[in-house]
């Protein structure tokens, strides 16, 4: 502790700030290095709420005790309880529809609202009531509405009322039944409104329920399903990857309308029948007409004759119908004129005696039987000119491309990432300060080291706090007597002196390096010695 001390003093006061800078810079790369560690990964709950249903469930998380994060708009729990509380508060209806319905129609009142602020309310309350209808649906997780009123003008002539309904589905998709059923609700809801005029879109931007137009594809689509029907009855006995299938459907691709009228002559049928009957009768007597023998004396003056006459006829007319048959057939595009349907088996491999693995091909009875189940599949129609061919052949091995995905060390660890890169470059931050900040400036401070003691007879009054006796810059010549001494060179003497083979040279300077406050004093001396005996 007294040598850090005596290294800080040594600093100037720049260094000092800077030391105290880096050191509260390393504590806080420490500190939110710790907290990094000891913090729970955080993820998204939700995201985009309003601000009524954020709070709700901000509020249900504080009952419950989770630990969360608000951040902006969106709110942050642990990983790990994420997928249980969206369930849970799912369960309570939490997060809540933001939509009014008819409580908005209870803030009016009858003074200061106008007719048009009042029409206002109320279609934004039934838009609010729709869509609270079509969230209740277990199938829907969020609605809107909109409704374009044609209003109460009269001059308004040809417009009809429209509305577009906005779902995101729980779960998957929504289907075409539930789009239109969606179509009667709202347009039941709404008076003057037909189902066609409602639209229902999907949260992708997709058009629900809409009137799908003739695909161009027919022929190729047919092909694919009766290839998928085929692979999979064909795998079933020879296993994924043993059979190979192509099917060529040629499909009608005009419209032709037909029109025939059938008459059968043999087969009338009477519809009506006319009967007229006639019948004449005359007779005729003898008059009294005067003649030449009715005044002879012998002739038949006397007499009389008498005639009649009786005629009659019958007339029938029957009215015949003829069987007559008419009938109109109109064949669309899409009709199958000819299906060709190819199929490729792989045989089996059998060990031979030698152990080598050897090709079999598949036996006959076994290819009939499947290509009987192949026209069952695809609906052979020999008279139609349909065509099923079957062989069976040795398939090449294809190389495996590419490696396979392999689940990292850390995502098997369940890390997070982002948290591993932050605490990285934290404690880059810390290591750097500490290596090239506050080590330079600490390694720059002088050490404290004891002052040159002098030979014993020096004068006690020059000797340091610590009992050794400083440096005083004279030199005292009674302690060395010329006569006696050897005489040896200025190095030999020096590793004399010194008891050490080191360069003289050398081993001052890192003397005067080492204690430069006392070679300081020591010039000092010498100099102000020489100006005194100047």
């Amino acid at each position: 502790m007294q040598q850090i001390a005596q290294m800080w003093t040594a600093l100037d006061p720049r260094k000092r700030v800077v030391v105290v800078l880096a050191s509260i810079a390393i504590l806080a790369a420490v500190i939110g290095l710790s907290r990094m560690v000891t913090a729970p990964s955080m993820s998204l709950l939700y995201a985009g709420l309003e601000s009524g249903p954020a709070g709700e469930v901000v509020r249900s998380l504080e009952q419950r005790g989770v630990q969360h994060e608000v951040r902006g708009g969106a709110i942050f729990v642990e990983s790990g309880q994420r997928d249980t509380l969206r369930m849970t508060l799912a369960s309570e209806g939490l997060p809540t529809n933001s939509s009014q319905g008819y409580e908005l129609l209870d803030g009016l009142s009858g003074f200061g609202t106008t007719s048009q602020m009042f029409d206002a309310a109320y279609w934004r309350a039934k838009e609010g009531e729709l869509a609270r209808t079509i969230v209740a649906s277990p199938a829907i997780s969020a609605a809107r509405v909109h409704i374009g009123n044609i209003g109460s003008n009269p001059f308004q002539r040809d417009v009809r009322a429209t509305a577009s309904v906005m779902v995101t589905a729980a779960s998957g998709t929504i289907e075409p039944a539930k789009a239109q059923a969606l179509k009667f609700l709202v347009a039941s809801a709404v008076t003057g409104l037909t189902p066609e005029d409602v639209s229902i879109i999907d949260s992708n931007g997709g058009l629900i329920g809409a009137a799908e137009k003739a695909p161009t594809n027919a022929g190729e689509d047919r092909a694919d399903a009766l290839r998928q029907r085929v692979e999979r009855l064909l795998e079933a006995r020879v296993g994924p990857g043993n059979a190979v299938v192509e099917v060529s459907v040629d499909t009608v691709k005009n419209t032709e309308t037909i029109r025939e009228t059938r008459i059968d002559p043999e087969s009338r049928i009477a519809i009506s029948t006319d009967t007229e009957e006639r019948t004449n009768t005359a007779s005729d007597q003898g008059g009294g007409d005067v003649t030449v023998a009715s005044n002879l004396p012998s002739g038949d003056a006397g007499g009389a004759d008498s005639s009649s006459s009786q005629t009659s006829e019958t007339r029938e007319r029957v009215n015949y119908e003829v069987s007559q048959t008419e009938r109109q057939i109109t064949q669309g595009p899409g009709a199958v004129k000819r299906l060709s349907v190819a199929v490729l088996v792989n045989g089996s491999l059998t060990a031979d005696e030698t152990g080598i693995d050897v090709f079999t091909p598949r036996p006959e009875e076994e290819l009939g039987a499947l290509k009987e189940l192949v026209a069952s599949a695809v609906g052979f129609d020999e008279a139609r000119g349909d065509v099923i061919t079957i062989k069976t052949m040795q398939f090449e091995p294809l190389p495996v491309l590419g490696t396979a995905a392999e689940p990292s060390m850390i995502a098997s660890l369940g890390l997070d990432m982002m948290s591993l890169i932050q605490a990285t470059v934290l404690g880059l931050v810390a290591l750097l300060l500490g290596l090239f900040v506050v080590r330079p400036l600490l390694a720059q401070a002088p050490r404290a080291t004891a002052p040159l003691g002098l030979p014993n007879g020096t004068n006690a009054a020059n000797a340091s706090p610590g009992g050794m006796t400083a440096l005083s810059g004279e030199i005292d010549d009674s302690r060395d007597d010329a006569g006696n001494l050897p005489l040896v060179s200025n190095m030999a003497r020096s590793q004399a002196l010194t008891g050490s083979t080191e360069d003289p040279v050398e081993r001052l300077r890192g003397m005067i390096s080492d204690r430069q406050e006392e070679t300081v004093e020591v010039l000092r001396n010498w100099l102000e010695d020489k100006e005194e005996r100047a």
